[in-house]
């Protein structure tokens, strides 16, 4: 493993990682740690990228429970947390309180339930310590992400980019080998899609195939009447998605249970809801897309 990850300002560190590496002098040797990065990835099928043009459009809660709605057809399953300084995909899962440990292989993703996860706030002291770190810092702990974990055997991976079209992202997409696509997650109101439609040309100048976008918050469904209010109006991000001739993947509504839900650490994937219905259709889609490369079908076994 590479060095600590560390903070410059004195604000955090994570001392540890790498004290029961049994190969400190590969770090030395680039070939040496692009090959290991290369052989880790190879043993995920599937990666994809979930990201958005501006904050506050559920793109993390997307991404967990679209994790749970591939977990629950019976495949493998890891989420990346690749927001270093505003990680929240470990209280998503329920599993802030734990930390990731180093092991002989490398730095072990902690288990939610048997979704692996990697997160920056899987190693702070606390909850409550700010990642105060510049562009650098941030890039070397999602190089360390990618090259460092042992993520062994997994079907999918699942990337959380912190939102817009900056660094992060486009370190993503460039330190993870053969990336099978990426999601946009939007809101349908025109100032979320408007930022939605550069984080789509983004990904398509970098060559990443775009698997399609998703529009959240898509209508409230009154849980009384059963009747459909258009709180932050509708089909925006299925409009978007034609004109920028991509694939919509589906709309998924608003549903007070995914905000306390995602609050207790909990999916939907064995909840009845429309939002629950919505989010396995999408998974649905995303596989019809990957179809061509046996995601349909594997582990036909274990879901069958």
């Amino acid at each position: 493993m590479s060095a600590p990850l560390s903070n410059d300002d004195g604000k955090e560190s994570c001392e540890g990682l790498c004290s029961s590496c049994d190969d400190k002098g590969s770090c030395d040797d680039p070939r040496a740690r692009q090959k290991e990065t290369v052989d880790r990835m190879t043993r995920i099928k599937h990666k994809i990228v979930v990201g958005s043009g501006k904050g506050g459009v559920g793109k993390s809660t997307v991404t967990v429970n679209l994790a749970a709605a591939l977990q629950s057809r019976g495949y493998k399953v890891g989420v990346l947390d690749a927001d270093i300084t505003g990680p929240n995909i470990p209280k998503l899962l329920g599993i802030e309180d734990r930390k990731m440990m180093s092991g002989p292989d490398g730095l072990e993703p902690a288990d939610a339930v048997g979704i692996k996860a990697v997160s920056m706030a899987l190693l702070l002291k606390s909850r409550d310590s700010p990642v105060v770190w510049r562009g650098p810092m941030k890039m070397s702990a999602l190089k360390q992400f990618v090259t460092d974990v042992n993520w062994g055997d997994l079907d999918f991976l699942l990337v959380d980019l912190p939102p817009g079209t900056s660094d992060e992202p486009i370190s993503v997409a460039q330190l993870i080998s053969g990336l099978d696509g990426a999601v946009i997650v939007t809101t349908p109101q025109e100032v979320a899609l408007l930022d939605s439609r550069k984080a789509v040309n983004m990904f398509l100048m970098m060559n990443v195939p775009m698997l399609g976008i998703i529009e959240n918050m898509s209508g409230l469904i009154c849980p009384h009447c059963g009747g459909r209010i258009e709180v932050f109006k509708t089909g925006g991000g299925e409009r978007a998605a034609k004109e920028l001739d991509v694939p919509f993947l589906g709309a998924i509504p608003l549903d007070a249970e995914i905000g306390r839900m995602g609050d207790m650490g909990q999916t939907f994937a064995k909840n009845e809801t429309l939002a629950a219905k919505a989010f396995d259709k999408i998974v649905g889609a995303i596989l019809v897309k990957l179809s061509g490369s046996d995601a349909a079908s594997h582990r036909a076994d274990v879901v069958g």
